[in-house]
């Protein structure tokens, strides 16, 4: 059974067998919790290094979040980052978000909310929140149809003024995917940094037509 196989379903097979790596997240060294069956989870990939890398600093308010969180980096660095903020990490994989909230709680983050991503978006929904930032190394290898969709969910969910900053491999179709965002989505999108093989696209809201 492929390892892709694995990380995207709710459920991997296989035994946790949690194990600690040290990691650097936007310059801060930490010990975090990884096992297999989830993406990446012997190390920080480097899409996501890129995206750290890239992205300015994130409101130090609000509703923050990481789709598709895996063990966590992304959510770590964003909760490190904005201490004020509320940070939803969401993931299809019962055993990524486990580990994302083991993670968060190890390294005192508090303002953390590991969910699956249906209970993540019913949370939002409950509660009738917008999000003022997401980072995310999307699940490009779900297919387009299953992208395309994640990506309406989600970035349908931005409030106003707010951002999107998404870190996709150019030979996986970073450059399709950003004219679908402003031709389908009619999103303004704009290529904020391209470095070892990947783009990351920053996404805002749709520009209102009244």
């Amino acid at each position: 059974m492929s390892s892709s196989e694995h990380y995207f379903s709710a459920r991997p097979a296989g035994a946790e067998q949690r194990r600690q790596i040290d990691v650097t997240l936007r310059g801060r060294r930490v010990m975090v919790s990884t096992a297999p069956g989830v993406f990446s989870g012997d190390r920080v990939d480097l899409g996501t290094r890129v995206l750290l890398d890239a992205v300015p600093e994130p409101p130090a308010s609000g509703e923050l979040a990481d789709v598709g969180c895996g063990w966590g980096p992304i959510t770590l660095a964003l909760a490190q980052a904005a201490p004020g903020a509320r940070v939803w990490a969401a993931d299809v994989n019962e055993r990524a978000v486990q580990l994302t909230a083991a993670n968060a709680a190890a390294l005192g983050l508090r303002n953390v909310e590991a969910l699956t991503a249906d209970a993540a978006l019913a949370r939002l929904d409950a509660e009738h929140l917008q999000l003022d930032e997401i980072w995310s190394n999307p699940p490009i290898r779900i297919g387009k149809d299953a992208l395309h969709a994640l990506l309406r969910t989600w970035l349908g969910r931005l409030a106003p003024g707010g951002r999107a900053h998404l870190v996709v491999q150019r030979n996986l179709g970073a450059d399709s995917l950003h004219r679908w965002l402003e031709t389908e989505l009619g999103m303004p999108t704009q290529r904020l940094a391209s470095a070892k093989g990947y783009r990351v696209l920053t996404v805002r809201p749709a520009v209102s037509a009244d």
